[in-house]
């Protein structure tokens, strides 16, 4: 009986440890966020048919940088997406390279966390989100609202992807 409880306090350890998430919007969740990207049933199709992926100024790839405005001290986060065997991959994910965006073709964008969190979990898109200003957003207006459907899919990508949010990334 002893053994048995010991194991299972062992394993109930074990659990925890393992199962921490990232915090949310931190490198090693951006990473996490890159592979979600491409797991997606929208992103990386919808985002390659409409052409989005293709326009990134000839460089190959576009940028789409977020950060959480209540950690202003943490690194922004980035994912860089290439249109790759006929979808928008997510090729990396990580702190932020290069410091400046060109937002004819790459996007910002960045919103409290309790807001990310809203809106990962659906109770709102990304129109309500910027009308009301729970979202900043930065980068080619019209491209934007014309992939309305897979900007909403990536909204709902940061609730799916697991972070810790009781602190901020460093």
């Amino acid at each position: 009986m002893r053994k048995n409880a010991l194991a299972i306090a062992f394993c109930a350890a074990f659990a925890t440890g393992a199962a921490a998430a990232p915090q949310m919007m931190s490198e090693e969740w951006a990473r996490a966020a890159c592979e979600a990207w491409n797991a997606d049933a929208v992103l990386p199709v919808k985002l390659n048919e409409s052409g989005w992926a293709a326009n990134n100024k000839s460089r190959g790839y576009k940028r789409l940088r977020i950060a959480r405005t209540d950690c202003a001290a943490s690194p922004a986060v980035e994912l860089r997406i290439e249109p790759k065997d006929g979808r928008a991959q997510c090729v990396l994910g990580g702190k932020a390279q290069a410091p400046e965006l060109d937002t004819d073709v790459e996007y910002s964008m960045t919103a409290e966390t309790r807001r990310w969190q809203e809106m990962g979990r659906g109770e709102y898109g990304p129109m309500r989100a910027m009308m009301f200003g729970r979202l900043s957003f930065d980068g080619p207006m019209g491209e934007a609202m014309g992939n309305m459907g897979p900007f909403e899919s990536f909204l709902l990508l940061v609730g799916k992807v697991p972070g810790e949010t009781g602190a901020c990334p460093k």
